[in-house]
């Protein structure tokens, strides 16, 4: 019916205009939605503004603001993913230094399986030294280095805007803890502030590549030996896309990120899926010893999402079989992640993190090489609860991409992917960056991290424990069933030291064990 009645509403309006000067401004708004309506009636693409001419349109406009109306009007405290409005008000609390406690009790079913506890002791330890920090490097590292309990995680400089990167590294300064550049590479915003940096290396070498986009010694030796950089770790995966390598398009790829990443301006920057300076766990290490030398003798780790059980233990027979050290293991978890991913590899690919920590822990444990290595978990951390989890599984120390996002202001809007980040933190747009004010959010995350550290301390102290590297899986405990629960290591395996050495047909993966081949990351049938 519109598409016929346009016509002569066009018509009638032109002829008020003429001898009555308000229509005239009436033609201005009436007009551009008549010619809108007309032109919804007869195109042929879209089935739905031809039916409903101009008023289909009001859908689109609905499902733009769905996420902003669920957040603020809808959800409930404990709704919201992939964070709960409990997750980031916490996070957002500590970062402005409001009060964080909760009134009235928790808000979670205790008789489901969203809860979990630790145990606590009628007789709580208080008074330690909270400033202890993780000490890492092996006996094959010349300048290890003293890593607080939580750090910022790997996001790119492209992925986030200069502001972001900026306002990170300032907060990683004040409260001296360190911040991983993610595989984008040390950039001028990294370094502009001088707060501790662990330079991430991932499959495009980016800031120490050559033309063909192969790893490049000397521009590695030059920048790993820059003061600032603390430590070395090598991607192999990410929680958000194992297996999977990415693409930031050539519109997007800046004069100033094409000089971070040493690739051409305007053209789409390729991380591949694989490494080309290595293709078996033999390789690998002796690769990750070469880069502590050219490093100068900083600690060098790894970083991977676990996948194939086998690949893990291929690295331990590697470092076995060869004498070297890695100096530390990053696990990230599946449900990890800032960057875009594929909806199927977000979905459906990578081991969680708990699963994916205890297997890393056990196979470090269980080749006696724990107490060398260590253990530092990645996926979703935004609490002391959390990091306390962590420890009891086995981590030296967590790192946090999106708790930190929220810091500075992130309203998880889920536009990352889009360069339209409202808040100016996941976007190259100069105009939306405007809004991050450097110095306030760095405050902001330097206050964040302080409080939720403090807060792994308090729980540790209330376990009657003497620091948060004491917790052990049987304090914590988990749901089973409304009227089951038990402690983790009743419900995960968690293996002896050496026992993948002296019995490994006795552990529980001891197929894994025998598939691990250290030349080769294909299994042996």
């Amino acid at each position: 019916m519109a598409r016929w009645i346009a016509f002569p509403i066009l018509i009638a309006l032109a002829a008020a205009a003429a001898w009555w000067a308000p229509a005239r401004w009436t033609l201005l708004i009436w007009v551009p939605l008549l010619l809108l309506t007309l032109y919804d009636a007869i195109q042929t693409k879209h089935s739905l503004r031809r039916n409903y001419p101009l008023i289909a349109r009001i859908r689109w406009l609905f499902e733009a603001l769905r996420p902003f109306l669920y957040s603020y009007i809808v959800e409930s405290p404990l709704e919201g993913r992939p964070f709960a409005r409990t997750e980031r008000d916490i996070v957002y609390q500590r970062a402005k230094g409001d009060l964080d406690a909760h009134p009235f009790g928790t808000e979670l079913d205790v008789y489901s399986d969203e809860y979990e506890w630790m145990s606590h002791s009628i007789a709580p330890t208080h008074d330690h030294d909270r400033t202890q920090r993780v000490k890492v490097g092996s006996a094959q590292c010349s300048r290890p280095y003293d890593t607080a309990l939580l750090n910022i995680s790997a996001m790119s400089f492209g992925s986030l805007g200069a502001n972001a990167i900026e306002a990170l590294n300032l907060g990683a300064k004040l409260g001296n803890f360190y911040h991983d550049t993610g595989e984008g590479g040390f950039s001028p915003y990294h370094a502009k502030h001088g707060g501790d940096i662990v330079w991430e290396l991932g499959s495009g070498y980016f800031g120490c590549r050559d033309a063909d986009g192969r790893f490049d010694p000397e521009r590695f030796r030059d920048r790993a030996q820059n003061d600032q950089v603390r430590m070395i770790e090598i991607k192999l995966s990410q929680g958000a896309k194992p297996g999977h390598g990415g693409v930031l398009p050539g519109p997007k790829v800046s004069a100033e990120i094409a000089a971070t990443r040493g690739v051409p301006e305007g053209h789409d920057c390729i991380s591949p899926a694989a490494h080309s300076a290595f293709a078996t766990p033999i390789e690998m290490v002796e690769w990750a010893a070469k880069l502590r030398d050219m490093a100068g003798g900083k600690p060098v780790g790894i970083k991977l999402c676990v996948g194939q059980p086998h690949e893990i233990y291929a690295v331990m027979k590697a470092m076995i079989e060869t004498g070297i050290r890695l100096d530390y293991i990053v696990v990230d978890g599946a449900e990890g992640g800032t960057g875009a991913a594929p909806i199927e590899f977000s979905n459906r690919v990578g081991m969680p993190l708990r699963e994916g920590l205890i297997f890393v822990r056990n196979a470090l444990v269980g080749c006696g090489l724990k107490e060398e290595i260590r253990l530092a978990a990645s996926g979703k951390v935004h609490s002391g609860a959390g990091l306390a989890t962590n420890c009891a599984l086995g981590a030296d120390w967590s790192n946090a991409a999106r708790a930190f996002m929220f810091t500075l202001g992130c309203v998880q809007s889920l536009k990352c992917h889009t360069d339209k980040c409202p808040t100016g933190i996941a976007t190259q747009d100069p105009g939306r960056q405007r809004g991050l004010v450097v110095e306030d959010k760095a405050e902001r995350v330097r206050r964040f991290q302080a409080a939720t550290v403090s807060a792994l301390w308090d729980i540790s102290c209330a376990m009657g424990l003497d620091n948060p590297w004491a917790i052990q899986p049987h304090h914590l405990h988990e749901r089973l069933n409304s009227s089951r629960s038990d402690s983790i290591d009743r419900i995960y395996k968690f293996y002896d030291r050496g026992v993948l050495l002296g019995d490994p047909a006795s552990v529980s993966s001891a197929r894994y064990w025998a598939m691990a081949r250290a030349n080769s990351f294909r299994a042996a049938l």
